[in-house]
């Protein structure tokens, strides 16, 4: 998978270092998947929630933080709409950032 928004991530770790290597595993795992559907991603990931609009929310060291994307299955790419803690995600509405 291509994976866009990789600076979001990254300015993310610098700031809540708990998160760094968490996010660093998620990101080399994306980058490797080949996700065709989102049946593929459960299969690799069995705690991740798959939202309409073809979005995924990524529980991040031991739910502790959520990872919210989007993804475009033909395309092979991957979105990052959001990076946060689960007290930052339950402001949000994963289906719309």
């Amino acid at each position: 998978m291509r994976i866009i928004a990789v600076r979001t991530l990254r300015e993310y770790r610098r700031v809540h270092n708990h998160a760094e290597l968490p996010l660093k595993a998620w990101f080399q795992a994306a980058k490797l998947a080949e996700w065709r559907t989102p049946q593929d991603i459960k299969d690799e990931h069995a705690n991740v929630s798959i939202l309409r609009d073809n979005r995924a929310v990524f529980n991040i060291l031991g739910n502790n933080y959520r990872l919210v994307v989007k993804i475009h299955y033909n395309t092979q790419t991957v979105f990052i709409r959001f990076v946060g803690t689960h007290r930052e995600y339950d402001g949000i509405d994963a289906e719309s950032v």
